[in-house]
């Protein structure tokens, strides 16, 4: 069975492009524009792991998450974001990993991977703020530059 992917992002070409590369992975892509419609898809459809935007219309990344993760405290979701200093709240909210845009998709397809082979165990602890591996991808670019802290 093939895994199912949530895609959270009001920006229709990144959804387009996301779900191309996801699909071609050979994942089940389900897409949503908003935090609300996010929230009815997980709610109806077993969801594998979420990809997740934060400026979101209608409902917030930050409130999505919570909301997700209150119905589903084992679901892996990696913040997708051009926000910039994410990375404590990130670290703080039991995120899987966060993930700076301009995306390094072949990192995204890698930490996908990584997450979703991840025992249940190592979810929960993360979110129960327990040390754990915490994934971290800055915008191309800037690893060069040192600020890469894949842990």
């Amino acid at each position: 069975m093939r895994e199912k992917i949530l895609l959270v992002d009001d920006d229709p070409a990144v959804r387009r492009m996301l779900s191309r590369l996801l699909s071609e992975e050979h994942y089940s892509v389900h897409t949503a524009i908003n935090g609300m419609e996010a929230l009815e898809l997980a709610k109806n459809t077993r969801i594998d792991l979420v990809l997740l935007d934060l400026n979101l219309p209608v409902k917030n990344g930050w409130d999505t998450f919570e909301g997700l993760t209150r119905e589903n405290p084992f679901l892996p979701i990696v913040i997708i974001t051009a926000r910039s200093n994410q990375i404590f709240p990130s670290l703080a909210a039991g995120v899987g990993a966060l993930m700076e845009k301009p995306l390094d998709l072949p990192t995204l397809l890698q930490t996908i991977r990584e997450l979703l082979a991840e025992p249940a165990a190592t979810r929960l602890a993360r979110m129960a703020g327990r040390p754990t591996q915490f994934h971290y991808v800055p915008p191309k670019g800037q690893e060069k530059a040192g600020l890469a802290q894949k842990s």
